[in-house]
């Protein structure tokens, strides 16, 4: 491989025009797909299979009209009173508009809807009050009839009276049986009221009112064009003294792919690439071949949009993974670059060899993410994987430019990558001046401290992980400036929290019941499902044809996201209601639990694909045994620290102030199976980097414990080079518009900053100190079967060695 790079970087280097205008091309159709077959993303996630998928699939065929998605629009007056009779005409008149926008099944008047409550409430009480009265005049009929009776067999008549008396006692009986009949119905009514009564759509105070929304396709299936064909309307016709919020079902509100955060964290990549290499044209290059990379991959990755379904988060976690790792393989080109021209090597050749050694490893380090990231596929989650494969479209976009676009720019660069001051050196001694290694290896003590210190710290930050909840975020996530927050908080605090959480609950009857028996059998399930723990609400929303399916609203106590929710939706699957086949429970909130708990049950058995996987390819690259073992367990460190980090600011709220998050809340689902991958890949890089020199400098008889002091000292400027740059690009996606974007950000920053700094230039380093030559020891057996893998292409550096690195080796 090394050898194939080498011929790479050497035609690029002679053909860098060409190289250059092949990218450019690329980029060029990558964007012109874009135009053309780009299509819209979404903010929803589903797994196909899951509890919540199947109660909507079973109401798509037995009650189409309760299956569809839904949204809500908020109304609050401005001044705080009623609604005047002036804003309520209007509001219906905007319903009915909304009505008619393609694509939508219902529109709910709040009005209307509590004035047709409270004249169900006001018909139920009235007949009630008729059934107590006809009541009262059966019983004094009956009275009648049997002081008649007694008259009778007091005159010695009873006989020639009785059938007389008995056909008016039947006649009694029956009328008495038809009022309970009617009682039964109306009090059966009169429950299913009370147990609704906490659903209301206009609030006590009248100053805000809810326009529901239900959609003709299910929730994940709602274009956006019709979306925006009901906000449209309020929107375009806005109703004086009156204000108007969406709920986040109803609007396609997508991240923008770079903000003035993420251009931040470029500036601060660029001033470290500055430090780091000494010129602009140095600093520039690495970012100019990032963002060509980045440019090639997102605009392809959102030209199958139109074909895919694709969430929001996939191109911009393409676009944060394309950016850092772009720049940190191009900064690894072109320091080798450098560092041979100053030894005095020709720009030709020592692109070429850079390409060779350097590149080598970037494409070693590239491949180990790509895996990592191809590997979410494994999970069996569609959306996960698609974010995985779009991850793993970027990484290896963005090897190919730092090996084919970096070899021709440098070539056009030429010299002028080096600064002055060095440019001068090499002009006049043939290479520039380099300092003498002064070796000596760590003291053990400062190693044991370092082991202690540096567990012991990672271990504390990792605690708070044990006490993840995972879900999706609802609007109270969302930044308060937002429509979509607003629409929540006022819910929750005219309505309740839970009516921003409703589930549909969905009961199998075994037959068709009469209408007697369907309203007996509402009530009695809506009883059952209200006697239930942390539910504040119950009512029925749709009956099937044939009678065997019904479906309820129920709400509960708490948000979408609580705790006691998740416990609820639970409690629901497993309640037992008499005459009741199967219960099941669906809804955006319980498809999100649903989510959530299928992502973590998938966590354990991605991570050991990814230890394994870390195990073979560390024993493969050191031909080692206790070097692969003690990085991957290090990478586990890093990897609980980080989701550690994560719960203490974003979940529990810590220093929310300083990160920007105004309402904590449960750990987005996703990130910890995105956050393997990812942490995984770069760990690698970073353990390949520092550990490959050690391992060469033993190959060549440097005693192991001087071996590790000079692996540390030849990677560790480039290394923590490269790990600044990424904790300035995924830092940049900390303060994200996208509530989504921000915990990734932190959790891939934090994680780079405790592998690199901590786990791989401290832990390990002091480790390997302290068990000595026994660090490199490998089966004898296993040593034969291993292929010969050369990370760091060291023969070929030997095949093409140059005067100037001979004398420096021995200086």
């Amino acid at each position: 491989m090394a050898e194939f790079l080498y011929r790479v970087g050497r035609w690029c280097a002679r053909r860098a025009r060409t190289v250059i205008a092949a990218w450019v091309l690329l980029l060029a159709m990558a964007a012109g797909a874009f135009v053309l077959f780009g299509g819209t993303l979404s903010n929803a996630f589903s797994i196909p299979g899951t509890a919540t998928e199947e109660v909507t699939q079973h109401l798509q065929e037995s009650l189409p009209e309760a299956s569809g998605g839904t949204g809500s629009i908020v109304l609050s007056t401005e001044d705080g009173e009623a609604f005047t009779d002036a804003q309520r005409a209007e509001v219906a008149d905007l319903v009915a508009q909304a009505s008619d926008v393609d694509g939508v099944e219902t529109v709910i008047d709040p009005f209307a809807t509590e004035a047709q409550r409270a004249e169900q409430e006001q018909q139920v009480d009235g007949g009630l009050a008729e059934i107590e009265s006809g009541r009262i005049e059966l019983a004094s009929a009956q009275s009648q009839l049997d002081a008649a009776r007694e008259q009778a067999e007091a005159a010695g008549q009873a006989e020639a009276a009785a059938p007389e008396l008995d056909a008016q006692q039947e006649q009694l009986d029956a009328q008495s049986a038809e009022l309970e009949a009617q009682a039964a119905q109306l009090e059966q009514s009169a429950t299913l009221l009370e147990l609704a009564s906490d659903i209301t759509t206009v609030s006590e105070d009248g100053s805000t009112a809810v326009v529901m929304v239900s959609f003709t396709d299910a929730q994940l299936e709602v274009t956006p064009e019709t979306k925006a064909g009901v906000t449209d309307i309020f929107d375009d016709h806005p109703i004086d003294g009156v204000e108007s919020d969406y709920s986040a079902e109803m609007l396609d509100t997508l991240p923008s792919l770079v903000g003035a955060s993420e251009v931040v964290g470029l500036i601060v990549a660029g001033i470290v690439l500055i430090v780091m290499l000494g010129t602009l044209i140095g600093a520039g290059l690495p970012l100019l071949t990032a963002l060509v990379g980045v440019g090639v991959g997102a605009l392809a990755t959102l030209s199958l949009s139109g074909v895919v379904d694709m969430a929001s988060v996939t191109p911009i976690l393409g676009v944060m993974l394309g950016t850092a790792v772009g720049i940190d393989y191009s900064l690894f080109i072109v320091n080798r670059h450098r560092r041979q021209l100053k030894d005095g090597y020709d720009v030709p050749e020592s692109i070429a060899l850079a390409t060779g050694t350097s590149g080598n490893a970037v494409v070693f380090a590239g491949a180990t993410v790509l895996i990592a990231l191809l590997a979410l596929n494994v999970t069996g989650i569609p959306f996960l994987g698609l974010m995985g494969s779009v991850g793993a479209l970027c990484i290896a976009t963005a090897v190919l430019v730092a090996i084919t676009f970096m070899p021709a720019m440098l070539s056009l660069v030429g010299l002028r990558i080096l600064g002055r001051r060095d440019r001068a050196a090499r002009e006049a001694n043939g290479h520039a001046p380099a300092d003498a290694p002064d070796l000596k290896p760590m003291k053990s003590w400062k190693a044991v401290l370092s082991v202690l210190v540096g567990i012991g710290a990672l271990v504390v930050v990792a605690l708070p992980a044990m006490d993840m909840r995972l879900n999706l975020p609802d609007g109270s996530a969302e930044p308060h400036d937002t429509t979509q927050y607003q629409a929540y908080a006022t819910v929750a605090d005219k309505f309740g929290e839970g009516q921003n959480g409703t589930l549909l609950v969905v009961a199998d009857l075994p037959q068709s019941p009469d209408e007697a028996g369907a309203l007996a059998a509402q009530a009695e399930i809506a009883q059952a499902l209200a006697d239930t723990d942390d539910v504040a609400a119950v009512a029925p929303i749709g009956t099937s044809e044939d009678g065997t399916v019904l479906a309820f609203q129920v709400v509960p106590e708490e948000g979408p996201t609580s705790e006691s929710t998740g416990d609820l939706v639970h409690a629901l699957r497993d309640l037992s209601i008499d005459g009741v086949d199967e219960l099941g429970v669906a809804g955006t909130a319980s498809g999100n639990i649903d989510i959530s708990e299928k992502l973590a049950d998938a966590l354990p058995t991605y991570l050991a694909v990814v230890v394994g996987l870390s195990l073979l390819i560390l024993i493969l690259v050191f031909r080692s045994i206790f070097v692969p073992v003690v990085a991957t367990l290090g990478f586990i460190l890093s990897y609980f620290a980080a989701l550690g980090g994560v719960v203490a600011i974003y979940q529990w709220g810590w220093m929310a102030d300083l990160f920007g998050v105004e309402t904590p809340g449960p750990v987005l689902n996703f990130l910890p199976t995105i956050v393997v991958g990812v942490l995984f890949g770069l760990a690698m890089d970073y353990m390949l980097f520092l550990g490959t020199g050690m391992r060469e400098a033993y190959a060549h008889g440097v005693p192991a414990r001087l071996a590790v002091v000079s692996g540390v000292r030849a990677g560790r400027a480039v290394v923590t080079a490269a790990a600044i740059i990424m904790i300035a690009v995924f830092g940049g996606f900390v303060f994200s518009h996208s509530t989504m974007i921000r915990p990734i950000g932190f959790a891939l920053a934090f994680g780079v900053l405790v592998d690199a700094f901590l786990v791989r230039m401290l832990i390990i380093p002091a480790l390997m100190h302290l068990v000595g030559d026994k660090v490199w020891w490998l089966p004898r057996w296993l040593d034969r079967i291993l292929p010969d893998v050369d990370v760091e292409g060291a023969k070929l550096e030997r095949r093409h060695a140059h005067h100037g690195a001979e004398e420096k080796a021995e200086a």
